[in-house]
């Protein structure tokens, strides 16, 4: 008998203006994994096959702390948890939540445009990547990072909203361990253009599947899966 254990949302401030604060699309992945772990799974992966887990792009925290919660609660779940952002405003915030949810310098921290400033040595290295990332429509009031200001990093994605994704679906092959059990999580949106970016990852050899969605005024905010298959 599976026991179902009561995980709660980390604890999150944050007065730095510049750092996206936990919505809906952060909440629509921290609800899809707690129900998705039990003492031996996390959605389908032997808890003790996930050895590094990433936080991209990861704001005040809030997915990388869940994950740490999530360390307490299953003592087989024990990967390392890393988190990254291109502002240092969030990683600063970050830092201060961890402190907040009563952890401090469990979790390592990069700032890093995507995976630029990562390490060699986590090359091939991450089981399980989580990225919310700036998916709308770049405003025309934005060109070519000219008028961009520091929030602007949490929503912008590109001209047609799937740019800085397409750039990541790039890179990531790079430091996905795809020769083990892996996922991929990631946020899009129906006011981007999903028919180009399902063609992109195609392309560069994943398999995406829609896991849930959720309709907000005008958009409907989607959570998908992507698994790398082999040549």
């Amino acid at each position: 008998m599976i026991t179902i254990k009561f995980v709660p949302d980390p604890l999150i401030e944050c007065d730095l203006k510049n750092v996206y604060y936990p919505s809906d699309d952060s909440y629509l992945l921290i609800d899809y994994f707690r129900k998705k772990i039990n003492d031996d799974l996390f959605d389908g992966i032997k808890l003790e096959e996930i050895e590094n887990v990433l936080d991209m792009g990861t704001g005040t925290g809030i997915i990388a702390i869940f994950f740490q919660i999530l360390k307490s609660l299953y003592p087989k779940f024990n990967p390392k948890i890393y988190a990254s952002d291109i502002l240092e405003d969030s990683i600063i915030c970050a830092k201060r939540n961890e402190i907040l949810n009563k952890s401090k310098n469990k979790i390592t921290y990069f700032q890093s445009d995507l995976f630029k400033s990562f390490p060699e040595s986590l090359r091939s290295k991450f089981n399980i990547i989580v990225f919310n990332p700036p998916y709308l429509p770049s405003s025309p009031l934005i060109k070519e990072n000219i008028n961009k200001k520091g929030i602007d990093h949490s929503w912008e994605g590109g001209y047609k909203g799937i740019e800085i994704l397409i750039v990541f679906l790039k890179e990531l092959k790079r430091f996905l361990n795809y020769e083990n059990a892996h996922f991929v999580y990631y946020i899009s949106s129906s006011r981007s253009d999903i028919d180009e970016l399902e063609k992109r990852i195609i392309n560069v050899g994943y398999k995406n599947e829609k896991l849930e969605k959720i309709h907000i005024f005008f958009e409907d905010i989607i959570l998908n899966r992507l698994q790398y298959i082999k040549d």
